[in-house]
């Protein structure tokens, strides 16, 4: 079994700069300068990860961009192959003369709050068709269901103590590099958004619109 890292030790210690923390994977986007040259930078990625026998999530979209993410399923957790593979994926994109965007990728996530989250997560997994995912610890609870496939925003279920008044249960959180956070947060303020908080700054920064509905903007820094 390949050895975990984290998100911190990945950022002290990895020196892969094309590749950023999202959500516990590693996410490279890169520009190929033409959608054939991004097919064949895409099969170069798939040789070397049968080679290595890891294998990544590969999305090639027009007019040339290449989006890579990495995740040790088996370990349910970022690992040195990931790592390994990451560096080699760079080491391929120089040679190629691929740039890469190291900002440029974004994960969406779907918060719902929920007293009973057993009561109310099966009635999301059935109607998305979405799977639950591992809980965090072996006897924990299961807070979260994500897409089969890998296409679609995962949703997860905050623990509420109380119901709260509001209409609206539900909100967005918009997981970003570290490095992007504060440009987007200061974006969205700029656009007729408010700051909620930044008490869990840098983990998350919690935003509204003009009407109230929030949003949330998310690192992997400052937690726990």
């Amino acid at each position: 079994m390949p050895n975990k890292v984290t998100a911190t030790e990945f950022d002290a210690s990895a020196d892969l700069p094309d590749w950023r923390v999202l959500l516990g994977r590693i996410e490279a986007t890169f520009r190929t300068g033409s959608f054939e040259a991004g097919a064949a930078f895409v099969g170069l990625i798939a040789a070397a990860s049968e080679a290595a026998d890891h294998h990544p999530d590969v999305d090639l979209r027009y007019p040339d961009r290449v989006s890579v993410a990495l995740f040790t399923r088996a370990a349910n957790a970022l690992t040195d192959s990931d790592v390994s593979l990451a560096r080699t994926i760079s080491e391929i994109a120089a040679d190629a003369g691929v740039l890469s965007e190291p900002t440029a990728t974004s994960r969406l996530e779907v918060a719902i709050d929920a007293i009973d989250i057993d009561a109310v997560r099966p009635f999301w997994q059935a109607v998305l068709g979405y799977v639950a995912e591992p809980p965090r610890t072996p006897d924990g609870q299961v807070d979260a269901i994500v897409d089969p496939n890998r296409i679609g925003p995962a949703f997860w279920f905050q623990q509420m103590d109380e119901p709260r008044p509001q209409r609206n249960r539900i909100h967005l959180d918009v997981t970003v590099p570290h490095d992007v956070a504060e440009a987007r947060v200061a974006a969205a303020i700029a656009a007729g958004g408010t700051l909620v908080s930044d008490r869990r700054a840098r983990a998350f920064w919690i935003l509204a619109d003009a009407e109230g509905n929030e949003a949330c903007v998310c690192t992997w820094q400052d937690r726990a």
